[in-house]
């Protein structure tokens, strides 16, 4: 529609409008004055109407680009631009550049993305070739502020100035771009993922620079799962990002929450298996940080369980491994027992036959006795890098491992003695009286045995508490309704065969 049309038919649409108002002021007297008013009426209400109707099509805010008179300025772009050009090549950039400001405000009030998109790369291409970062800074800045700005042209510009930046050298020229964007694009949703990318090269810059914690800071204000213009793999590759840098800064906190962020639905997809085995070595860290074996041992199976892994001899031999050791070292429960059995049971594992024998010592119900465990297995333990005696973690796990040879031994014990002094338990477990007393009373508080120390004559007894009378009576009761629910069965079968039977020698 012409800007005159739409004008005009804005101005009847407002005399329409001031009309109505009049008339419902002085309706009752138009009424009973003039016999025409219901045909007045109707008119009035026809043009408001139509005029609604075209506000509707021609100036709905939905469709403002779309209501914009649209004139296609190629060959004038590109007679602008090859001008442009030419000039910046004698040396007189600025002047290009204000050459493309008329003709930059007509195909943007005109809404020719097209076009437009052309006038703002050129403004970058001109500033790049020379060289000219400072007034690069001022033109993207200024046009990233026009009014009506079109948004696809904009993001185009900026995808110009991120190449220019991962192909720039010089690392103040760098900060200086990235800081520029950063600004540009700070609040425009149409930019947010290119935002995020120069955000993750600042972050890296800072972190060669040292400055762990300010990279990880960086790169933490952003919240890119909320983000749906980028896609999956990036997503995840991003908060992994955020996760390994929270890890370097000893942040446990954050990235346990940061780590919660990832689906682990992404990596069933074998195009992300990288990204998974990167997720799950750092879980490895976070959870070996805080001395968590069983959930360090899930997490190495995920990695075994990878393909890729399966396929190279040497990567599943040393998870593999790892998987043996931390499932040992983890505290006895259900959830442990049932996963050593599994391991135990892995076809791979036969391969392996020094760790397939460790792992037996724990799943059979026989003593094991330290110093042996030591003698067969430590030397060939202490060679990974679980059991590094030479770090504090090392050490410290090769404790732990002598606590949950101690555990073993005491549920080997409660279950064949019900009685036993404690002199002889204490020889069993190579343990002092005082460090005997310790490891029960833990196995007892965890309720995995029931124990009772008897200090003055020196035993231990495991026999559990007898029943209380209540609790007898109660499993008597439900015994013999048991037993009448199945006498009353019984019957029942016993009568229905005698009318089977009555029935067949009647006939």
């Amino acid at each position: 529609m012409p800007p005159s049309s739409r004008a005009n038919d804005d101005d009847d649409a407002d005399e329409v409008f001031n009309g109505a108002g009049d008339d419902d002021h002085n309706m009752a007297d138009d009424d009973n004055d003039d016999p025409k008013a219901p045909k007045k009426l109707m008119k009035k209400s026809s043009a408001m109407a139509a005029a609604a109707e075209r506000r509707r099509k021609g100036d709905s805010g939905a469709n403002f680009a779309s209501s914009k008179e649209k004139t296609d300025f190629t060959a004038l772009v590109d007679v602008a631009v090859a001008e442009a050009e030419k000039m910046a090549s004698f040396g007189r950039l600025v002047d290009a550049l204000e050459s493309l400001n008329s003709l930059e405000k007509q195909t943007r009030t005109s809404a020719d993305i097209p076009s437009n998109t052309r006038i703002l790369v050129a403004n970058v291409s001109l500033c790049k070739k020379a060289a000219d970062w400072k007034l690069l800074a001022e033109r993207v800045s200024l046009l990233s502020k026009k009014h009506g700005l079109l948004k696809t042209s904009v993001a185009k510009m900026v995808q110009e100035v991120v190449k220019i930046i991962d192909e720039t050298k010089d690392k103040s020229t760098k900060l200086e771009l990235i800081e520029m964007l950063r600004t540009v694009t700070d609040g425009k949703i149409f930019v947010e993922v290119e935002r995020a990318r120069v955000t993750r090269v600042l972050s890296k810059i800072r972190e060669d620079e040292g400055k762990i914690v300010e990279a990880a800071d960086i790169l933490q204000d952003l919240q890119v799962e909320t983000y749906g213009s980028m896609d999956k793999r990036e997503k995840t590759d991003f908060i992994l990002e955020q996760f390994r840098l929270c890890l370097a800064k000893k942040d446990y906190t954050r990235a346990q929450i940061i780590a919660r962020k990832i689906s682990t639905k992404v990596f069933q997809d074998p195009a992300n298996h990288d990204l998974k085995l990167r997720f799950y070595e750092l879980m490895i860290v976070h959870s070996t940080h805080s001395s968590q074996f069983l959930e360090t041992c899930k997490n190495y199976r995920h990695i075994y369980d990878t393909p890729s892994v399966k396929e190279d001899e040497a990567k599943w031999t040393r998870v593999l491994q790892n998987v043996v050791i931390y499932i040992v070292l983890s505290p006895f429960d259900n959830e442990q027992s049932d996963l050593i059995h599994r391991v135990y049971e892995d076809p791979l594992l036969s391969k392996l036959p020094l760790f397939k024998d460790f792992v037996k010592c724990f799943i059979t119900s026989e003593l094991v006795r330290w110093p042996k465990i030591d003698e067969i297995y430590g030397a060939a333990l202490k060679k990974t890098d679980v059991f590094d005696i030479a770090t504090e973690a090392g050490a410290a796990r090769w404790k732990a491992l002598h606590e949950r040879v101690i555990e073993h031994n005491i549920r080997v014990a409660a279950k064949y003695y019900t009685r036993i002094t404690m002199k002889r338990l204490k020889q069993l477990l190579d343990l002092s009286e005082k460090e005997t007393e310790d490891f029960l009373s833990k196995l007892v508080v965890s309720k995995t045995i029931h124990a009772r120390i008897d200090r003055p004559a020196g035993y231990v007894s495991f026999v559990p508490p007898s029943k209380g009378p209540t609790t007898v009576l109660n499993s008597w009761s439900a015994d013999v309704n048991k037993l009448l629910g199945l006498i009353s069965t019984t019957c029942h079968l016993i009568s229905k065969e005698e009318m089977v039977q009555s029935i067949a020698q009647s006939l």
